[in-house]
C-alpha cells in the first residue's frame, strides 16, 4: 500500500488542531485549523497558503461537482458552500427550527447531489450555549437529497457519529461512532436512504478515507487501514498525540495527506484515492 521507498514527511507544524482535508479536481488539498478559524490550501507544488481566514470554524470539508467546497461550519452550526474565490453561502442552519449540534464531517455521493453529514455534540469554547437543543433529539446522521432539500435522519441509533466516507460507485457508506468505538457499513438505496447497517470494525474514527482497492482508512492513534472484509492490513504510526483526518491528494491521488493535531504530514502510496 505504501510506496516502496515511501517515508512519512512532515509538511508543517504551525497549527492548533488540523482537520477536514479535502481534495479538489486538480489534486490540491484544503484543510482546516479549526481553533484558529482558517482553511488552508496545500498545492501541487507543496506550498501552503491560507484559503479562507474567517472560515466559520470549519471542520469537515468536501468538494462538490461544481468545485465548491462544502464545509461543516460549526461556529453557528451550519453547512456552508464556499466558492473557489472564498465566498460562502449557508446551505443549512437548522432542522425544523432546531439548532444542529455541530456538523462535523460529510460525504457527497458522486452519483448525484446527495450529501450525508454527521452531527455530534462537542462543546466549543467559542459558543455561548452549553447544552444541545433538546428539540433536535440527539446526535444523528443526516441526508440531504440536494442543497435545497430538508435534511432527513438516516440513522438515530449512533452515540456520537463522526467520520464518514462512501464508495465511488455510490452503493456503500461507512460511518464511525467514535463514542461507541465502532464503524458501520450501510447500503445506499436509490432514494439515498440507508439499509442493512452492519458492523464493519470494532474501532471508531475521527475522519476517514477510502482507496481505489476499497480499503478504508480510520484515524485516531495514527492511521489504521482495513480491507473490505474488515481485516486490518496496515497501521501507519504518526508522531502526534491525535490523528484527526486523512485524504488522498496530489495530481495522481497517490499521496496520503494526514492532519494530526498541530501538524500535517504526507506519505507516498502505491494505491490511490477512490
Amino acid at each position: 500500500m505504501i510506496a516502496g521507498a515511501g517515508r512519512l514527511k512532515l509538511v508543517a507544524k504551525q497549527f492548533k488542531f488540523t482537520e477536514g482535508p479535502a481534495v479538489d479536481k486538480a489534486g490540491n488539498v484544503y484543510f482546516t485549523d479549526q481553533p484558529n478559524n482558517k482553511i488552508w490550501k496545500y498545492d501541487l507544488a507543496g506550498k501552503l497558503t491560507v484559503f479562507l481566514a474567517q472560515a466559520g470554524r470549519s471542520n469537515g470539508l468536501y468538494f462538490d461537482k461544481k468545485g465548491n467546497l462544502i464545509s461543516c461550519a460549526d461556529e453557528n452550526n451550519e453547512l456552508w458552500s464556499i466558492t473557489p474565490d472564498g465566498k460562502h453561502t449557508v446551505l443549512l442552519k437548522d432542522v425544523a427550527g432546531h439548532r444542529l449540534n455541530g456538523p462535523n464531517d460529510l460525504w457527497i455521493n458522486p452519483k448525484g447531489e446527495g450529501l450525508y453529514f454527521t452531527d455530534p455534540y462537542y462543546q466549543r469554547d467559542y459558543w455561548t450555549r452549553t447544552t444541545p437543543d433538546t428539540g433536535l433529539g440527539g446526535q444523528k446522521l443526516y441526508y440531504l437529497a440536494n442543497y435545497r432539500a430538508t435534511p432527513v435522519v438516516v440513522d438515530d441509533q449512533l452515540q456520537k457519529p463522526n467520520g464518514i466516507i462512501g464508495t465511488p460507485d455510490g452503493k456503500h457508506l461507512y460511518v464511525a461512532d467514535i463514542e461507541a468505538n465502532k464503524t458501520y457499513r450501510y447500503q445506499i438505496t436509490a432514494d439515498g436512504k440507508l439499509t442493512n447497517r452492519e458492523l464493519f470494525v470494532e474501532q471508531g474514527s475521527d475522519g476517514m478515507t477510502i482507496d481505489n482497492e476499497g480499503n478504508v482508512y480510520l484515524t485516531g492513534q495514527g492511521v489504521t487501514v482495513y480491507n473490505t472484509a474488515g481485516k486490518q492490513i496496515e497501521h501507519i504510526a504518526i508522531p502526534e498525540p491525535w490523528t484527526g483526518n486523512v485524504c488522498f491528494g496530489g495530481k495522481d491521488r497517490k499521496t496520503l495527506f494526514i492532519t494530526a493535531s498541530e501538524a500535517v504530514y504526507i506519505l507516498p502510496m502505491r494505491v490511490r484515492g477512490a
